[in-house]
């Protein structure tokens, strides 16, 4: 039982950590009915949609398709490198950065390993994870902080994109020098043969229908109860595994922190605690923040207290780059590289916080400095 405990804890810290501060937070503040008021339903039903969405994609083959086809077609380690990282960067503006890195990661350690690239693979490996979790940036579906700012702030889609897209430019301009400093000098070509994967094209028609609809609750057009029914319903009809895939400790995590918010911004000397640190210093203070608890509790927390969107949706999603934590999903990326190549683990762990740093630092400047002088 204590071995089955410690696993769960190591695997959902951040579930286990929000459940605690939301428990000691109900002494604190004895439940009544303002708890009602807690819970962001809204963003909840949405984030569920989009992840079922996500996951039947992905049963139904088309991401292993996709990338098999790109990859099959690639004909030097350098553009392998570039294919492999760029396809995280664009594809987790619709898909999420955490699906985006479980599709892409196993897939691009198998051709790296095929190409005889395991001396690029931290760097590479790294690049993708920062693609995935800086090109999410750009979208409201792009990842889950994203998705309940946008819900919060009432931004229109334009508005939002608008905020992320001098980022995310910048950020493929970084990314672009950055493989080629790693990768300039390898260009030698190669030929992979990925397995061919079966794509159940009926599934993807469905879920693909059931993707414009989550769109269109994203943007205020369909009633989200209403495309919660139809996804659900759609589900069970056709396969009924998906709802398993469904990550809801994700969830789970985001209603204790709705219920430690809501406690906590009713306590007077915390609020006006946090409220003061916060204050003119909301972007910094979602990045600084984000290194410890990450960027999704980050943006949960910080937005009890200011409404300072702009600053928040740029704090957090530049606060995914750093430590290894400071984005949830670059766990996915350390946990693939720890299975497949264990004795990697030390050097890809300096790898990825040296680029990310490096990462990090540009982008403040950018924020800062450069934005300012542009008047932006």
């Amino acid at each position: 039982m204590k071995q089955k405990l410690r696993h769960f804890f190591q695997t959902e810290t951040v579930l286990c950590i929000s459940a605690v501060l939301a428990l000691i937070s109900c002494f604190l503040v004895p439940p009544d009915s303002g708890y009602l008021a807690y819970i962001d339903t809204h963003t909840l039903v949405l984030l569920f949609c989009l992840m079922t969405v996500m996951a039947g994609f992905q049963q139904a083959g088309l991401f292993s398709k996709v990338s098999s086809f790109l990859l099959k077609n690639t004909g030097s380690q350098r553009s392998l490198a570039f294919v492999l990282v760029l396809l995280c960067f664009c594809s987790s503006m619709v898909i999420t950065n955490d699906v985006a890195l479980i599709t892409f990661v196993p897939l691009g350690i198998l051709a790296m390993k095929m190409a005889g690239m395991e001396q690029h693979l931290c760097a590479v490996v790294t690049l993708m994870t920062i693609a995935a979790n800086l090109g999410s940036m750009l979208t409201p579906i792009g990842n889950p902080q994203n998705l309940y700012l946008y819900s919060c702030s009432g931004l229109s889609l334009g508005g939002f994109v608008s905020i992320t897209a001098p980022y995310t430019i910048i950020s493929a301009l970084l990314l672009i020098v950055a493989l080629l400093f790693c990768c300039g000098k390898h260009s030698s070509s190669l030929r992979i043969e990925m397995a061919q994967s079966d794509l159940r094209t009926k599934p993807v028609l469905v879920y693909s229908l059931l993707f414009v609809l989550a769109l269109g609750a994203v943007a205020g057009i369909a009633s989200v109860w209403v495309v919660f029914a139809v996804v659900v319903g759609a589900v069970l009809i056709f396969d009924r595994t998906i709802l398993g895939k469904v990550d809801y400790s994700l969830l789970a995590t985001f209603a204790a922190f709705f219920i430690f918010i809501g406690n906590m911004g009713r306590l007077e000397v915390f609020y006006n605690f946090i409220a003061g640190i916060v204050a003119q210093n909301e972007q910094l203070t979602a990045v600084f923040s984000s290194q410890i608890i990450s960027n999704v509790p980050a943006a949960l927390l910080l937005s009890g207290f200011t409404n300072e969107w702009r600053e928040l949706i740029v704090g957090t999603n530049l606060g995914g780059l750093g430590t290894l934590i400071a984005s949830m999903a670059s766990l996915i990326s350390y946990k693939q590289v720890c299975l497949h190549y264990p004795e990697k683990k030390s050097g890809y762990l300096v790898c990825f916080t040296l680029w990310n740093l490096g990462f990090l630092a540009v982008q403040l400047v950018f924020s800062f400095v450069v934005l300012p002088i542009l008047g932006i």
